[in-house]
């Protein structure tokens, strides 16, 4: 019993810390930029549900921390609920001083830069770690030596050999076999041109990497490849250190090609050109969680970026009830002249709960269907 406790625990606790640092930050950025605005706020809380330990700062909020760690709020003053919609009731019978301090009393200014502070504070969160990590302990950089090719892939009949040095595709340089994957993967059914060392000696071979689907730790992902295999030879490893302004820039460019990738998914799911099967929820994530754990800090760190960045990108998405939708309303009262009528808004909510919900249901199933098998053995086996 005692080992099936420490072996749950490996899994949770790097996953429960991981996502309220991230779900902290976020509602920070709303928090903090809303109280720059001149807003109220009533309630900061850490996940849902009932409260395990609360606070009274001098400016009137509650600090809490609840059961269930799945998320968090910032209750503004006039809000009927955490996700910002007034309380028109209760807003109509304040005294105007108390008027003034509420959400939707504010200009579409100030509640669209309140509203765009959490997923912005979950960008910055992300490149803080990030150049945190590049800065600390530099890269580890395996270099993008060819050391095998899968006999009947788009490597294999393009030309390449083991040995070979890719020096840069379609003109731009790759300096580590990292730079190679990248590329290859987001470029399925493209042809590219590479620039190969062979014997010292540089050559051109044109290569089209084939669309295949492939498993990763949270999921499938359709992406392109070669059939080329690295290396792993002590000589073919290198570490870079990095300066301050190195590291900012390396964890700025880590952070955009994470939105880059989700927000291309996201994109392709939305019209239908992606599947899924590739979301994942709590149960995957904790999972994945572990696995970093395991690694060590710099992999969790890691993992927490970008965690943040897609956490921050999702709340983006013009779906009513996340940041993005109401976004989408102050776009719409600022176009017409005034603020979408209270049962188009009830409307839109509903709408966004569905979606949302949805997207919940569908990620938990991924989950079982990934990990029953993992949890049956688990739970005969120990």
């Amino acid at each position: 019993m005692l080992n099936a406790l420490y072996s749950a625990g490996i899994y949770i606790v790097p996953f429960v810390l991981v996502l309220t640092i991230v779900v902290f930050f976020h509602e920070l950025g709303h928090f903090i930029v809303g109280r720059l605005c001149g807003i109220r706020v009533d309630a900061f809380s850490i996940g849902f549900g009932p409260e395990l330990f609360a606070f009274m700062d001098r400016k009137g909020t509650r600090w809490r921390i609840a059961a269930l760690p799945l998320g968090g709020y910032v209750k503004f003053h006039g809000d009927a609920n955490g996700a910002s919609m007034a309380d028109d009731a209760a807003i109509s019978g304040m005294p105007e001083s108390e008027r003034a301090v509420t959400f939707a009393a504010q200009p579409i200014w100030k509640r669209a830069a309140t509203v765009a502070a959490g997923p912005i504070a979950n960008f910055i969160l992300a490149i803080v770690v990030l150049t945190g990590v590049f800065w600390v302990n530099g890269r580890d950089i395996l270099i993008p030596r060819v050391n095998g090719v899968v006999h009947g892939s788009a490597a294999d009949v393009a030309g390449f050999r083991a040995g070979d040095l890719v020096l840069e595709i379609d003109g731009q340089p790759v300096k580590s076999f990292l730079d190679l994957q990248r590329i290859v993967t987001a470029s399925p059914d493209q042809p590219l041109s590479f620039l190969v060392d062979r014997n010292g000696q540089n050559i051109q071979i044109a290569a089209t990497p084939r669309l295949q689907e492939v498993k990763t730790p949270i999921g499938k992902s359709r992406v392109g490849q070669l059939g080329i295999e690295a290396g792993g030879r002590r000589e073919d490893w290198r570490t870079e250190r990095y300066g301050v302004v190195d590291s900012v820039r390396l964890a700025v460019g880590e952070t955009w090609g994470v939105v880059s990738q989700t927000a291309g998914y996201l994109g392709k799911l939305a019209i239908g050109r992606e599947s899924s099967d590739q979301l994942s929820g709590p149960a995957g994530l904790a999972q994945v969680s572990g696995e970093m754990a395991k690694l060590g800090l710099a992999a969790v760190l890691n993992l927490l970026a970008i965690l943040s960045v897609s956490i921050g990108l999702l709340n983006l998405a013009p779906v009513p009830l996340l940041d993005g939708g109401h976004l989408l309303f102050y776009l719409i009262e600022a176009v017409q002249g005034r603020a979408l009528n209270e049962r188009a808004q009830e409307i839109g909510f509903r709408i966004g709960i569905a979606v949302v919900g949805g997207l919940m249901v569908v990620a938990t199933y991924n989950d079982i269907a990934r990990l029953a098998p993992s949890f049956l053995k688990w739970i005969l086996h120990g």
